[in-house]
């Protein structure tokens, strides 16, 4: 009905894979939402530092915050090793990214992503009526660096969007392929959301590289998805431009608070994620055990599966009827996979415990 007046160029676009609940999910299926084990949406589930809870109970929050987040900047130039001048806030890291699609692409320009990857990417350049040019990735979800390199020089792309590690298969952009970008004078932004899992990063190359952004996110390590607090840090020149095009009061006061109690707990937070780490370990030898499961090896706190001899789909239903949501695709590049998120030991164990009697199940059958 209402269809004559929006953009026609985003017409198909309006389609973000977040139309379904896990409690809605959770009820389709049979199962109670209390019961549900969320192994789909890479959520820390350890949680937040208690520290942030004790900061949330109070606040000026008739007031506006401060739209330059200064001492959280300054908190967060302590925690990377760059001045402020070189840190830009957002409202997570989906904001962030949508930002600097603003700025740097916009209508008519182009980007470029290397599929399969976080969809964010492609739908913020496309929201701002820039053209996408994708390439993809190998079976092994490696980048093709001399196609890559060709479709930059061909197209001259107004930025570049990798992640490292990459969303959804946890491996690290190579060096050779973020080294070989940036000397073509182009403008790269790497998503680093799971920087503190892998423990590498691209921030030592900054002052090198003008061309070069970082996004980062508290979602993944501070367990503070919900409060949505994301930064990227960048030439300071750049910082000033993304000031210009931003919300002035994109990040609240409770996402800022949160954030500043996360950094000063940042010990209790990082043994966290050594614990998921571990458990992520874990659960990669385990999931080995299954022959109809292909584990990836990952530097994120979740694990690609690749599915053999079943359909993924009807898996992910056996998984979610015993109350375990993991994360399936429908795009024809992982139609065959599942990503699982790391959790608990006790996750892991409800999980290999659900494989296990699907695979006895399956056994039974044929036989």
């Amino acid at each position: 009905m209402i269809e004559r007046w929006l953009r026609p160029d985003l017409r198909d676009l309006l389609t973000y894979s977040m139309s379904l609940s896990p409690e809605d999910l959770a009820a389709a299926y049979g199962v109670s939402p209390e019961r549900l084990i969320r192994l789909h949406a890479n959520e820390n589930v350890y949680g937040p530092s208690p520290r942030v809870y004790a900061a949330l109970t109070h606040g000026a929050w008739h007031q506006y915050p401060d739209p330059q987040g200064r001492t959280l900047r300054r908190a967060l130039a302590e925690y990377t090793g760059l001045s402020p001048d070189w840190i830009a806030l957002g409202n997570g890291a989906d904001d962030v990214i949508d930002l600097l699609a603003r700025l740097l692409v916009g209508p008519g320009r182009v980007a470029l992503i290397v599929e399969p990857t976080f969809e964010m990417y492609a739908l913020s350049v496309r929201w701002h009526g820039g053209r996408l040019l994708t390439i993809r990735r190998d079976e092994a979800f490696r980048i093709p660096l001399a196609e890559l390199l060709e479709a930059v020089r061909r197209h001259r792309p107004a930025a570049v969007f990798l992640a490292s590690p990459n969303n959804p298969d946890g491996h690290l952009l190579p060096e050779e392929i973020l080294r070989a970008l940036l000397a073509e004078d182009v403008m790269v932004i790497v998503d680093e959301a799971y920087f503190e899992f892998s423990g590498h990063t691209f921030a030592g190359w900054l002052p090198q590289h003008p061309n070069l952004a970082i996004v980062r996110t508290f979602s993944k390590w501070a367990g503070l998805a919900a409060l949505r607090l994301g930064y990227a840090l960048m030439h300071p020149d750049l910082v000033r431009a993304y000031d210009e095009v931003r919300p002035p009061f994109n990040v609240n006061l409770a996402a800022q608070q949160a954030a500043l109690a996360s950094l000063e707990d940042r010990d209790y937070l990082l043994a966290n994620v050594a614990r998921l780490v571990a458990e992520r370990e874990r659960l990669y030898q385990a999931l080995q055990e299954f022959p109809f499961l292909q584990p990836l090896p990952s530097q994120t706190n979740f694990i690609l599966c690749r599915v053999i001899g079943w359909d993924a789909h009807r898996l992910w239903e056996e998984l979610l009827r015993r109350g375990i949501l993991i994360r399936r695709y429908t795009s024809p590049d992982l139609r065959n996979y599942l990503r699982v998120s790391v959790g608990r030991p006790e996750h892991t164990e409800a999980l290999l415990h659900a494989l296990a009697e699907i695979h006895r199940e399956a056994s039974h059958v044929r036989s």
